[in-house]
């Protein structure tokens, strides 16, 4: 079935794909992604390139322009013609932007159109195995005994395990040390060397150190628990009041996008995001699709992360590294 189902798609998206080469002409579409290549926006910006490709009969080209917190990729994306031949994948990075770089010209949420809203990733709250606790409560305890001397890697101020570690502190009650990694696998490797005691990062940074019996895996970031990893609950749901965070991912165009390219654009979108095909991609690579999907969902989710950062930055001081 499943192969059928790849033998047909191209059938299927054929009058579709028609109907939007006429508005894109034959140019490829580019693909602004904010994050350097193989980052975990960049695996789901790629995944749907391939599967919008065939409904738009026009390849998309993704090009990763990085550094400064997404700034720089966004500004790129601000200079090229509201059109629909460029979209723009960022992502949790760009709620924040306005927060820690106050001199970026736009606005996270005016200035982008939402096409969708594509995919979220829970983090993992993990221990080394030498931390005596076996529960959220026993770690929250833990903390609350050693302190500033207990410590948690994560990468450099305002990066997404950065901003998850932070919303921790604050929900937990607890303080500790955070000691900030220019990239987060060099901070996962010194947890797993025991030089650490704990981090709030992917499963594919974290997940593989569990399964080597060097961590140990006490939750997951996002409220309700995930369906990638089943073992594991909420923070949640495990104690710690008012945590619910991911790592997601937007399809954004310009403001003045004409309404067809734009229309064009958001049902290729829903219809990849609705892919079973694609959401076995996702899923392989450990992200999951949102319930909804759609553009307004997008604009809600966005307004409600730079609502609740704002006040957080504010009081964290965080400044531009």
């Amino acid at each position: 079935m499943y192969r059928r189902r790849l033998l047909a798609a191209p059938l299927l998206a054929a009058p579709f794909a028609a109907g939007a080469q006429s508005l894109f002409g034959d140019r490829p579409i580019r693909m602004i992604v904010p994050v350097a290549a193989a980052g975990a926006s960049d695996i789901v910006a790629r995944i749907m390139a391939d599967a919008m490709t065939p409904l738009l009969g026009r390849p998309i080209v993704a090009e990763n322009i990085a550094g400064a917190g997404s700034t720089l990729g966004a500004n790129a994306f601000q200079q090229t013609p509201p059109d629909g031949q460029t979209i723009y994948v960022p992502t949790n990075n760009h709620a924040l932007m306005k927060l820690i770089y106050p001199q970026f010209a736009y606005d996270p949420a005016a200035d982008f159109v939402a096409v969708a809203l594509v995919s979220r990733q829970p983090f993992v709250l993990a221990v080394h195995t030498s931390v005596p606790a076996q529960t959220v409560p026993e770690f929250v305890a833990w903390l609350r005994q050693r302190g500033t001397a207990a410590n948690c890697g994560t990468a450099a101020p305002g990066a997404v395990n950065y901003m998850a570690a932070e919303l921790f502190r604050l929900r937990a009650g607890v303080d500790f040390t955070i000691v900030p990694y220019r990239a987060a696998a060099a901070s996962a490797q010194d947890l797993g060397e025991g030089r650490l005691d704990f981090s709030i990062d992917s499963p594919s940074l974290l997940m593989p150190l569990v399964r080597q019996g060097k961590l140990r895996a006490l939750a997951v970031t996002m409220a309700g628990g995930s369906t990638l990893l089943p073992g594991l609950p909420g923070l949640q749901e495990a104690g710690v009041p008012d945590y619910d965070n991911a790592a997601w991912t937007m399809i954004f165009v310009r403001p003045g996008t004409p309404e067809p390219a734009l229309a064009s654009l958001r049902a290729a979108a829903a219809r990849a995001v609705a892919d079973p095909a694609v959401r076995e991609r996702l899923a392989a690579a450990g992200f999951e699709t949102w319930p909804d999907a759609s553009p307004a969902a997008a604009e809600t989710l966005l307004r409600s992360e730079i609502a609740r950062w704002t006040p957080i930055v504010a009081r964290l001081n965080l400044k531009p590294s």
